[in-house]
């Protein structure tokens, strides 16, 4: 027998009815704000990601599917989408347009890294971005729109954590300031913070070493929102006015100081949303400002701001009422023929149900009324018509509600109607 290959999994019915809500009311929410869908390719030049993410990361050092193609090309399974969407903003030339741009996207990206619950080789997100806006009212409407899309899957108890990490002028400063700070204290740093700590000092505040965590949490380490008044007084301003922005809002926010998000392109504003209920791990995703990606892939000096939510976690810990609700999917009507000489009239019954806007599931019969009413209830449906012979003479058709067993004869003028009022 052929398995799936390890990391990736099928979706199945009913399961695939939870994640077409998910995206319905992410779509619905997203169209409110003025954004529109974009979809990039799975498979891109692997130097997009070298340039973009990082060559430091642990994303390209460690989990990225890359290969040689046939035509000797290096090419990558899009480990991340942000890179993607900035790519095709450089080569579209998108910033003729002259205004700000709005996209979101859904798909699958490519990791190689441990699979474990609610983490998979082949993994969906939802993500959202921003090109040509450098506002902190943008900043604001971006998290803004995320507290709504949440609320609307039921998530309660949201809250944003947010830090400032400057910009490419000013970040060098800081960087070096945690580099001494950990260079003084490496013997506490094992071999991977100490690769981080010299390709990209940052990193090591990502570190899963408690003993690391426990430096970074200590008071002597350097903060950059403690440095932006002086450091970087534009970007101090920027995330005051976010601030203030979220207030107005009635948006819960915390200031986190260490948050500093894993990629290299990410400027000023970074952000962490999270809900109550779900325990140790209750960040749901992750965003910030990246103004410097455009021109970094050799298109025009465009802010950015966008984020990323793990769909395959965030279905995991959806809230139930919003869970139970999806799988009930839609009231749907049964037709079955009565024998096989109703098969043809039967079959017009359904067109017609289904032409007058009805979901109508069609059962053959094939093996017996008895056994078709059964598989009806459990496709889910709520009513079955039975077409016959008898009743095609007369006009009529048997209309039973499977809950109750009950059932009745009904004209087949005005059919649609009826059954309307009763789903």
């Amino acid at each position: 027998m052929i398995t799936s290959v390890k990391g990736t999994r099928d979706l199945l019915p009913p399961d695939t009815r939870v994640w077409n809500r998910v995206e319905a009311a992410a779509r619905d929410v997203f169209a409110l704000y003025g954004f529109d869908e974009i979809r990039t390719p799975v498979l891109e030049s692997t130097e997009l990601f070298v340039r973009s993410v990082g060559e430091s990361s642990d994303i390209v050092h460690k989990e990225m599917y890359t290969f040689t193609d046939r035509g000797d090309r290096s090419v990558t399974l899009r480990p991340e989408n942000t890179a993607g969407v900035a790519r095709a903003y450089v080569e579209h030339s998108l910033a003729q347009a002259g205004r700000p741009w709005k996209l979101y996207y859904m798909g699958p990206q490519f990791r190689y890294e441990r699979p474990q619950k609610g983490r998979y080789r082949e993994f969906r997100q939802i993500g959202a971005e921003v090109l040509g806006d450098p506002t902190a009212v943008m900043d604001a409407e971006v998290i803004v729109m995320l507290f709504d899309f949440l609320g609307r899957l039921g998530f309660t108890g949201l809250s944003v954590s947010i830090n400032s990490v400057g910009t490419e002028a000013t970040r060098p400063a800081y960087v070096e300031a945690v580099r001494t700070f950990f260079s003084s204290n490496e013997k506490t740093l094992g071999e991977d913070d100490r690769r981080r700590l010299a390709d990209n000092p940052l990193r090591v505040l990502d570190s899963k070493d408690p003993a690391v965590k426990q430096l970074v949490a200590s008071e002597t380490f350097p903060k950059m929102v403690d440095l932006l008044p002086t450091l970087d007084p534009a970007s101090d301003a920027h995330h005051r006015e976010l601030k203030a922005l979220l207030v107005a809002s009635k948006v819960t926010f915390k200031e986190d100081p260490l948050l500093v998000r894993g990629l290299d392109y990410y400027t000023r504003t970074v952000f962490e949303v999270t809900a109550e209920g779900l325990g140790a791990q209750n960040a749901l995703l992750g965003g910030g400002r990246y103004d410097k990606l455009i021109s970094d892939l050799g298109g025009p000096k465009t802010p950015g701001i966008g984020f990323a939510i793990g769909e395959d976690r965030l279905v995991d810990v959806l809230p139930e009422p919003f869970r139970k609700k999806a799988l009930e999917g839609m009231r749907a009507i049964a037709v079955v023929p009565v024998g096989s000489a109703d098969m043809p009239d039967a079959w017009g019954i359904a067109r017609l149900l289904r032409g007058a806007g009805l979901p109508v599931d069609f059962h053959s019969g094939h093996r017996g009324v008895g056994q078709a009413l059964k598989s009806a209830e459990k496709s889910g449906a709520v009513i079955a018509v039975l077409v016959g012979q008898e009743e095609g003479l007369r006009g009529t058709v048997v209309v039973k509600t499977l809950a109750t067993r009950s059932q009745e004869e009904l004209p087949r003028e005005g059919l649609a109607a009826v059954l309307q009022a009763r789903l």
